[in-house]
C-alpha cells in the first residue's frame, strides 16, 4: 500500500489556528486530504477485487499457488485495517472539533 498519498496530512496537522479564516491556493488543504483518503479507499477496492480473483482462479484451478491467494488476502485486509484506521482517526477529529467552543 502507497502512503504516500497521505502525505499531505502532515502539513494539515502541523498548522496552527491565527484567529483568521484565509483561502489557501495552494494544494494543501482539504481537498488534497480528501483526494488522497478517495486514492486509499480506490486502492483498497482494487486489492480487495485482486484477492477474490486470486481466490476464484485457485478455486477453478487455474493457479496452483496457494501462496499467491494467501499474499493477496493478507494485502487486501491490511489495507482494509489501516482505511479504516485512518477514518477512525478522522471521525475523531471531527467529533473534537464539533465539541469545541468559540
Amino acid at each position: 500500500m502507497n502512503i504516500e498519498s497521505i502525505k499531505s496530512i502532515s502539513s494539515v496537522l502541523n498548522t496552527t489556528y491565527s484567529g483568521a479564516v484565509t483561502k489557501t491556493n495552494n494544494n494543501t488543504g482539504f481537498e488534497s486530504l480528501f483526494q488522497s483518503a478517495l486514492n486509499m479507499i480506490n486502492e483498497t477496492d482494487s486489492l480487495s477485487n485482486k484477492a477474490e480473483e486470486e481466490m476464484i482462479n485457485y478455486s477453478l484451478g487455474y493457479s496452483d499457488s496457494a501462496l499467491d491467494v494467501m499474499v493477496a488476502q493478507t494485502k487486501a485486509n491490511t489495507s482494509l485495517q489501516y482505511t479504516v484506521a485512518v477514518r477512525d482517526k478522522v471521525l475523531e477529529a471531527y467529533k473534537e472539533i464539533m465539541n469545541m467552543q468559540f
